[in-house]
Parts: structure tokens; sequence; C-alpha cells
């Protein structure tokens, strides 16, 4: 009896110590480390809109000072399910309908805002249509400036 009472003393203590020195070595190494602790600072935004909209959304992000984003034109079907809205878009391939994506790099402060932005000028109406599109957020582990060669949030 005292014999499993002191192995399970033992084997506590060394739980114990394995989890201490863990919680030592990732703190240390997220929190101190300039390269973990940008980790995850960086967002991509992906935006897929109407395409009537993108003027709107366009002056919308420039009031909240967001200024470089990627446009592409593509095209796709969420739940209207290729069915033709009320305002006639174009068709392209039968059931697919013409979208744009956006895609715009962000720092962590700069979030909500250009998501709060996108909404306001891709939604139609004050309560929104099906079509009116999606925000996608996505973590970013790292960018890297050609010209310059800066990495991480600086680089955005």
């Amino acid at each position: 009896m005292a014999t499993r009472l002191l192995l399970s003393l033992q084997f506590g203590r060394v739980l114990w110590l394995l989890f201490f020195h863990c919680e030592l070595f990732f703190s240390f190494s997220f929190d101190r480390n300039p390269r973990f602790s940008d980790r995850f600072r960086m967002k991509l935004i992906i935006a897929i809109i109407q395409p009537h909209h993108l003027e709107s959304v366009k002056t919308a992000l420039s009031k909240v000072e967001v200024f470089r984003l990627t446009i592409m034109d593509c095209q796709g079907f969420g739940n209207q399910h290729g069915q033709t809205p009320a305002y006639g878009a174009e068709d392209f391939a039968g059931d697919l309908r013409r979208k744009i994506q956006l895609q715009i790099a962000v720092n962590e402060e700069f979030v909500k805002p250009t998501i709060d932005a996108i909404v306001e000028g891709g939604r139609s109406g004050t309560n929104g249509e099906i079509g009116d599109g999606k925000i996608f957020v996505v973590p970013i582990d790292d960018c890297i400036r050609i010209r310059t060669g800066e990495t991480g949030p600086d680089a955005i």
C-alpha cells in the first residue's frame, strides 16, 4: 500500500514537472520570439460579392483606410443554386453566376473595420438578399514584401 502511494506521488510529481516545463517552453517561445508573436496577427479577408456592388464596397473600404486589395472575376453559386436573381445577372456557364472575389490582407486591428465596410457596401437594401455574398477570414502565417524583403505585419 505504501509503495503504491509513493509511486502515485512520484508519478504526480513527474506529471507536474512535465506540465510546468512545457508551459515554460511554450510561453517563452510564443511570447518572446518575435517570429511567433506576430503569427496569426495578420488575416486574409476573402469576400465574394455581386459585381454591381464593387464600387460601393471600394468606397466603403477607402473610408476605413483600406486601399490595398486584389479583385478577381469568378463564378459560382451558393444558396440561390444558380437561379437568376431579380436584377438579371449574366450567365457565364449554365447555372453559375458571375461574382467578384476580393482578397485583402490586413493586420489584426483592421479586420473588423474591413469586414464592416464590405458588409455595408455589399449588402442589398437594409436586410440583404440571397446571393449578396460571403466573407471568409483566414490567418496568414507570414507575408514577405518582394521588393524590400520585409516580413510579417510590416510587409502588409
